[in-house]
């Protein structure tokens, strides 16, 4: 009898995404020509740049040739690629690194979803609240969260840090120890960030504490405020507590071509039983020469595409057109009285759900009347309770459209 890893039977019933997309299925089922507008899921609209399409076209005769075939490649990506990540990325905000600090993967989520792998399963972890399902759910897999506690809504041996307005959205620093600490700035959901002096009060926190903080930079390319760090790497000290997960996805249209990378400096160092230091760059390389056959050639060499001049204005063309998406949502709920957050440096919007009504109400309410679909706050975490994410990834027509709908036909 094969017996199974119970530590899936604390996760919630479903994911949160595919809990909306059972839901929307369902409504169209019933409503066969609503016209559903999704502003839910943080999926890209706009097509690759020009200059990923050429470069990926340009590998992929490559592959077509003997003489420039290419198998098996480095599971922690091809130098070409890391060497221009380190000299756009890093570089140009006064950090640099080795080659073998950056490691190049399928996507941010995989990232850091499988990080955790690394660490003990006694450590003790700290989220935000609300906060990315990811994070939680990979930990409730490895057995590190204790069981779920279905009044609070909370896991019992999670350190939640609270993100309410009362803080700014900002969260608290632990009262208790903690070893993990899962910080995502621009954050999703709540496109909040920090700037430099309080992120380097994290930092701070993090060397006193012997704590390391898995920071999830997925959407650094839409900061505008020059006050917003792009990298934690900016803060002194970084380097020795901190490993940054960076994505192509929303910034280049790499959600269906997958291509990210993760950074781990060398002097981040995890403990054995006995208190003897271990590199966590070594080990993180040791788990994906085992577990990752690395991204393809065709992929990688369209994502250093991104960093050609070309590509460098064709990327910046389509953050500005979703930024300008994430104004029009920003500016029209607030007028129609709603009250919001976000959307100044993030292509998130969090948004304060009317008459103190609950989260997935409002997903209901706004689907059925306006036929509008966005993401419950209640699905990422207690404190997401009472509030509604709204992305910037539409098409203009459909973000305007949406915005009037919200406008005219929401009843009070």
């Amino acid at each position: 009898m094969a017996l199974m890893n119970e530590n899936y039977l604390r996760l919630p019933g479903s994911y949160l995404f595919s809990e909306i997309a059972r839901r929307v299925t369902q409504f169209k089922n019933e409503n066969p020509d609503a016209d559903i507008i999704r502003l839910g899921i943080g999926d890209v609209t706009r097509p690759l740049p020009p200059a990923v399409i050429e470069a990926m076209k340009k590998a992929v005769d490559e592959m077509g040739k003997a003489e420039t075939f290419r198998g098996y490649g480095p599971e922690q990506g091809y130098d070409f690629l890391i060497e221009k990540i380190i000299e756009n990325d890093y570089k140009t905000r006064g950090v640099d690194f080795s080659l073998d600090e950056v490691y190049v993967s399928d996507g941010a989520k995989s990232d850091t979803a499988n990080f955790q792998e690394i660490f003990g399963a006694g450590n003790v972890m700290a989220v935000t609240d609300p906060v990315y399902p990811v994070y939680v759910d990979s930990n409730v897999m490895a057995g590190r969260t204790g069981n779920f506690n279905a009044e609070k809504g909370q896991y019992e041996s999670i350190v939640y840090l609270p993100c309410t307005e009362e803080n700014g959205m900002k969260p608290p620093f632990p009262t208790t120890h903690v070893d993990m600490i899962y910080l995502c700035f621009p954050n999703n959901p709540t496109g909040m960030t920090l700037n430099r002096a309080e992120l380097k009060q994290w930092v701070d926190y993090a060397r006193e504490n012997k704590s390391i903080i898995l920071y999830d930079s997925a959407y650094e390319s839409y900061i505008r405020e020059e006050e917003v760090p792009r990298t934690i790497y900016e803060i002194e000290g970084a380097r020795e507590v901190a490993v940054e997960f960076r994505s192509f996805s929303k910034t280049a249209g790499f959600t269906g071509t997958r291509c990210a990378y993760t950074v781990v400096p060398k002097e981040v160092m995890v403990y054995d039983s006995e208190g003897n230091p271990h590199s966590l760059n070594k080990l993180w390389l040791r788990r994906q020469t085992t577990k990752f056959n690395g991204v393809s050639y065709p992929v990688q060499a369209a994502a250093a595409a991104i960093y050609t001049l070309e590509g460098k204005k064709q990327v910046k063309e389509t953050i500005d057109y979703y930024m300008e998406n994430a104004r029009i949502i920003r500016e029209g709920l607030t007028k129609a009285g709603y009250e919001v957050f976000g959307g100044i440096n993030a292509p998130y919007i969090w948004m304060k759900t009317p008459n103190k009504m609950g989260s997935w109400e409002f997903f209901d309410k706004l689907m059925k009347e306006a036929n509008v679909v966005g993401t419950p706050g209640a699905g990422f975490g207690a404190n997401g309770e009472g509030y509604f994410r709204l992305t910037a990834f539409g098409t203009r027509e459909n973000t305007e459209k949406a915005i009037e709908r919200i406008k005219t036909k929401m009843s009070s």
